[in-house]
Order: structure tokens, then C-alpha cells, then sequence
């Protein structure tokens, strides 16, 4: 297996060596790491260059402007493709989701078939207690009712950003259909749903702490809304 990691990463500069090392270390034998700094208004690319200056698997995408969570991760998409890697994971840049239980999580898509992986802070029953805001926990738990219906699914958690892609969503996805913005997760999930892949969720362990979230609660609330009435209409079926 050709695995990659992708590693969006907006104003990261403290927390990106750690995790790129950490990466390295949980899977020693991945075929290429890409950070993409999206326009990153502290050091984040003078330390992306930095580390790709000395680790040879290591390269990285600079985006000229912030333009988004979900156009970050779909450049990274993208290199990971012509790289030729047949799986590819998203690790987020604060090292909030940890990297350590990649391998596990791999493990667990090649053994239950699956061709997209949520990691999910939920399942464990430890989110409260690795520091999730109770806010985001109980708005989580909200959503995860409609999403759950909407989509026929029985997942925990829709909203970590913990996603392996498997060869076949990386070859069916329209990923360039999709949103730019935080949502970007969640319409890959309904698309994949959608194109009839195999979805399925695995624990993470959650942790929170200095990392600073650029998030609007409210308005992605509303996008993760927008999502389940596309889903409704058919648009992310196959065109």
C-alpha cells in the first residue's frame, strides 16, 4: 500500500515540526507527507520549508492566500494522487488528532473493506474528558442525529477531520465539486455515500489544547445543514 499523509496547515508554525515527526514515526514506510500552508500569516512556511528542507518525503504546497480548509486539503489531495499513493490520510497540523493510532486505523479500513475511515472522538466515550468543549460535544451530538438519518448511516462522529481516503474514493470523489471551506469533510462523506462506497468510523482519542480553532460553530452549523439538503437532492450523486 502507497500510503501518503496530508497535512493542511493555517498559522501551524508551532505545532507543525512536532507533528510532521510524529507522522514519520507512527509510519515509517509512507511514500510522501504534503503540507499545504494556506496562507499562513505566521511562520508556518518558513518551518514547512524548513522541515521539507530536511526530510527528503517531506514536500510542500504554499497557497499565496488563505483560501479554506476544504482548498487546502484538496490541493493536498491532489499531489497525494500524482504521487501515485493508494491511500492517503489528512492529519491536522496542531497535532490535535494523534498520528499514533494511524496505524491502527489503517488496519482497520484493510480489514472491514472500507473505502473512507472518519476517526471519531465520540466512539471512545472520551471526548469530554480529552477537553472537547461540552458546546461542541452536545452541538456535535445534534447534528449527528440529522446526519445520521439523512445519510442512513450509524456513525458517532462526522466532524473530527480524521479521514483516510482509500483508492477507490480517491479515484470516484469529485473532489473539486466540493466546498472550500470546513464543510469540505462532511460533503465527502455524503458524496462517498452517494457514489455507494464503504464508510465506516474508528476511536480516536481526543485532545484539546493550545491549538487555536478558526471555526465558526454557528455558520458551519448551518453549512453542515446545506450539506444534508444537497444530499437530499441528489446532488453529489455520480454525474
Amino acid at each position: 500500500m502507497r500510503l501518503a499523509v496530508i497535512i493542511p496547515a493555517y498559522n501551524a508554525a508551532r505545532h507543525l515540526h512536532a507533528v510532521v515527526d510524529r507522522v514519520m514515526a507512527a509510519a515509517p514506510g509512507l511514500e510522501r507527507i504534503v503540507i499545504v500552508n494556506d496562507g499562513s500569516r505566521d511562520n508556518t512556511a518558513r518551518v514547512a520549508d524548513e522541515i521539507a528542507g530536511i526530510k527528503a518525503r517531506v514536500t510542500v504546497i504554499h497557497r499565496p492566500v488563505n483560501g479554506g480548509y476544504g482548498a487546502a486539503v484538496k490541493d493536498g489531495l491532489r499531489a497525494g494522487i500524482e504521487c501515485k499513493a493508494e491511500t492517503i490520510a489528512c492529519v491536522h497540523a496542531d497535532g490535535q488528532y494523534s498520528p499514533e493510532i494511524l496505524p491502527q486505523l489503517l488496519e482497520q479500513m484493510s480489514r472491514r473493506g472500507l473505502d473512507l475511515l472518519q476517526g471519531s472522538r465520540v466512539a471512545p466515550g472520551t471526548a469530554l474528558a480529552g477537553g472537547m468543549p461540552l458546546y461542541k460535544y452536545l452541538g456535535n451530538s445534534l447534528l449527528n442525529v440529522i446526519e445520521n438519518r439523512v445519510l442512513r448511516l450509524a456513525m458517532t462522529d462526522y466532524h473530527s477531520g480524521y479521514l483516510i481516503y482509500g483508492a477507490r474514493a480517491l479515484d470516484r470523489l469529485p473532489f473539486a465539486r466540493l466546498s472550500n471551506s470546513f464543510d469540505f469533510d462532511l460533503e465527502v462523506i455524503a458524496a462517498a455515500r452517494a457514489h455507494g462506497l464503504a464508510i465506516g468510523e474508528a476511536p480516536i482519542p481526543t485532545h484539546y489544547g493550545d491549538e487555536v480553532s478558526h471555526l465558526n460553530p454557528f455558520t458551519y452549523g448551518l453549512r453542515v445543514l446545506r450539506v444534508m439538503w444537497r444530499f437530499q437532492r441528489g446532488q453529489y450523486a455520480p454525474q
